[in-house]
Order: C-alpha cells, then sequence, then structure tokens
C-alpha cells in the first residue's frame, strides 16, 4: 500500500515535557488510521505536527508526499481537519458557514451532498449556535470534508458526545473510509478504536508502544481470556496470581482483572479463595480479551477520560 502520511523520529517539548518523544509511524491509503492514548499522551500534538499547524522540534514528516516543513500551505490545501475543539460562526446558518468555508479552496463538492451526508439537512438554516453537540461535530466533519481532500484528520471526533451521536459520526467515518479517503484520527475510546480502525497506534507519554491492527494487537499480547470482579478489600496480588490458570493480575480502585489461560479451573479457585479468606467476590464476569486489556497490560493503567 502506498503511505500517504509519513512520520519520523518526531519530537517535541515544552520546557521539561516531552509532548512527543521520537515518533515514528505511517498512514497508508484508503485506510483508518487511529492513535489510541489518554489526554495529554501527545496524540493532538502530533496531528497537529502532521498537519501543518505546529512545528516540530526535529524529525522529518510529509503529506501525500509534501514536505510539511517545507510547504504547509500547499499541505493544507490537500487535507481535511476536523480540529479537537471547532469555533463555528455562531451567528451564521449551516449552509452559511459550509459556503464559507468552500471559499476558502479552488475547489470544493457539493455543499448539499455533504449536509446531506452528515444528516444535517433539516438544520440548512439553523444557526451554529443552536446546534446541538452531536450536530456541531457531524458540521466540523462535513467542513473538513468540503474541499474534497485525499487525507482526513479528525481529532477525538466524538469526544464527550452520547452513544446515538458517537455511532452516527462513526458511520460518517467509515463511508468517507469506503470511498477511498484516508482518515487519522485519535481517540481515548477503546471501542471506537476497535471498530473504527484499521491500524492503531498505541500512545502514552509521548511515545508509541505498539502499532498493528487491533485484533492483531490483542492476539499478539493475549491467548487467555480476562475474569472480572469486585473486591470489598484489597488483596495481595501474590494470592490470586498463584490461583491455577492465572498468568497476569491488575486491582485497580477495588476492580480486579485476571487474566486466565483456564477459565473454568481459575473461577473454582478463586471461588475457593474467596472462602478460605473471608472476602466478599461480586460482579464477576468472563469475557475476551480486549485493546483496553492491551493498554492495561503495556501501561499497567486503563485510559480515563
Amino acid at each position: 500500500m502506498k503511505a500517504v502520511v509519513k512520520v519520523d523520529h518526531l519530537r517535541k517539548s515544552y520546557k521539561d515535557i516531552k509532548a512527543v518523544n521520537d515518533i515514528s509511524f505511517r498512514v497508508y491509503e484508503g485506510e483508518i488510521f487511529g492513535m489510541l492514548g489518554p489526554n495529554g499522551a501527545g496524540k493532538t500534538t502530533t496531528m497537529e505536527i502532521v498537519e501543518g499547524i505546529r512545528k516540530a522540534d526535529s524529525g522529518r514528516v510529509s503529506v501525500l508526499g509534501i514536505d510539511v516543513r517545507k510547504n504547509p500551505r500547499q499541505v493544507k490545501s490537500n487535507i481535511g481537519v476536523q480540529l479537537q475543539t471547532t469555533s463555528l460562526y455562531p451567528r451564521l446558518t449551516v449552509a452559511e458557514v459550509m459556503g464559507l468555508f468552500a471559499s476558502f479552496y479552488p475547489r470544493s463538492v457539493s455543499i448539499g451532498k455533504l449536509i446531506k451526508l452528515v444528516d444535517l439537512e433539516d438544520c440548512k438554516k439553523k444557526r451554529c449556535k443552536n446546534l446541538s453537540g452531536g450536530q456541531q461535530q457531524r458540521l466540523s466533519i462535513a467542513l473538513a470534508l468540503v474541499n474534497n481532500p485525499r487525507v482526513i484528520f479528525l481529532d477525538e471526533p466524538t469526544s464527550g458526545l452520547d452513544p446515538q451521536s458517537r455511532h452516527n459520526i462513526w458511520g460518517i467515518i467509515e463511508y468517507v473510509r469506503g470511498k477511498g479517503k484516508s482518515v487519522f484520527i485519535t481517540t481515548h475510546y477503546m471501542e471506537e478504536a476497535q471498530r473504527l480502525c484499521d491500524r492503531v497506534a498505541i500512545v502514552d507519554h509521548g511515545r508509541i508502544i505498539a502499532t498493528d491492527a487491533p485484533d492483531k494487537l490483542v492476539a499478539q499480547h493475549f491467548q487467555e481470556e480476562a475474569i472480572e470482579f469486585e473486591l470489598n478489600r484489597k488483596l495481595d496480588n501474590e494470592d490470586l496470581s498463584t490461583l491455577a490458570g492465572v498468568t497476569n493480575v491488575i486491582q485497580e480502585n477495588g476492580k480486579v482483572t485476571v487474566f486466565s489461560n483456564t477459565v473454568p479451573a481459575t473461577v473454582a479457585a478463586l471461588l475457593d479463595l474467596a472462602k478460605q479468606k473471608g472476602f466478599e467476590l461480586t460482579n464477576l464476569y468472563v469475557r475476551r480479551a480486549t485493546l483496553e486489556d492491551v493498554f492495561l497490560k503495556l501501561t499497567g493503567r486503563r485510559i480515563r477520560e
């Protein structure tokens, strides 16, 4: 596949904080590439450098074969960008702001078709300030598509939205990829990354710690299943890690995740342990490993809102 974004050894610091610490990756033609990590991991800084909005301290970045440092204007004319916080003109209507953004480019797609794509036909004459959060996010994605870009950058496109609005935007992103566009998203939602992304780069403290397709990342790090439950008091990890079949134990705020390669034996041993030690074990269930488990295994903590 052809790489439309190439990033090599990217670095960016703010005083003593290494926001981006030697990051390298590729985004390929026709794929959804996701950068997954908690707030403050360096995702937005990385994306803004690739877009030409922010300057790197060092490293090389090219988009569609264009050197971002040397020709940022040329890059910006060929990409679509939805920022994490979009400031829309509050008194303009949806149709008016779409027309305004279309006028910034030498070429644009049909405004009517874009409004229909993001399901804002009933809001064409509504002022931006009167749109709901989900409607504003859909409008910001439409604005990112107005110049018919080959590469679209979406920074936390569903952050803070309700589940229905989030699913609506996922549908739009999948439609765009289906048209042969490349999509680069940042997200801290595991479900979003697992659902949308062809490949995911897991980012923490300014570094990429793993990159691959979501299913492959899970398969690389887990042959086991996860047993989750809650405890009324903390146990030593050693008490749990010595149970039959257990390969790893993580305790956090009363919630315990035990990874096991023989679930029935582990559950039986766990119930025996609870009886012996006299602790209460609640909300027990078994599930397959997920991207969240990969992040938890690699970093020792969960991604927080």
